[in-house]
């Protein structure tokens, strides 16, 4: 479980609900609780199919690479090419189909259980194109962040063996 990821569903939560009691999910702490199982649910169905299930099959890494001697318009270009293109378990370049399929997927899956959504072709269409067209973003976070940290002098690895302290199940201490 990311606990910030946890501390985004939850923030996302208390405001959706709060600013408008009138969603599919109801008013109050009830809408709440639901609104929060919900987003729980969407993240570890997208956790199962892309990052686990499809890049098992299809033998691709689902992690992204960066570039950092590269120049700044060849790594951004790789950033939004890494969401149609990466590269397989052998090292060889491959179609992503952790990103491609798996958000296709995730979302008829989540066109289950989600209240309140339109599950027509366009609207499931929209959200995909949508979806693709925003995936880049974390690539840039990743590809880019570092550098950034670098250049206002934050020590990257402090915030990551935090994060990893954090992320470890039984709570010993990881290792860089």
């Amino acid at each position: 479980m990311d606990p910030f990821n946890a501390l985004t569903i939850l923030g996302d939560a208390s405001i959706s609900v709060g600013s408008d009691p009138h969603t599919a999910y109801g008013p109050g702490m009830k809408g709440f609780s639901r609104y929060v199982g919900v987003s729980l649910t969407q993240d570890i169905t997208g956790e199962f199919f892309s990052t686990f299930l499809i890049p098992s099959i299809a033998h691709q890494d689902p992690h992204y690479h960066r570039m950092p001697n590269a120049s700044i318009p060849r790594r951004a270009g790789h950033a939004i090419a890494q969401v149609v293109w990466t590269q397989g378990d052998n090292g060889r370049p491959m179609v992503n189909y952790a990103d491609v399929v798996g958000a296709a997927v995730q979302d008829e899956v989540n066109n289950l259980y989600v209240p309140g959504r339109a599950t027509n072709l366009p609207a499931s269409a929209s959200r995909y194109g949508i979806g693709l067209a925003t995936a880049p973003i974390d690539n840039f976070v990743s590809e880019f962040l570092p550098d950034v940290a670098r250049h206002i002098h934050v020590q990257v690895v402090v915030i990551q063996r935090i994060i990893n302290q954090v992320a470890k199940p039984d709570g010993t201490t990881a290792t860089p």
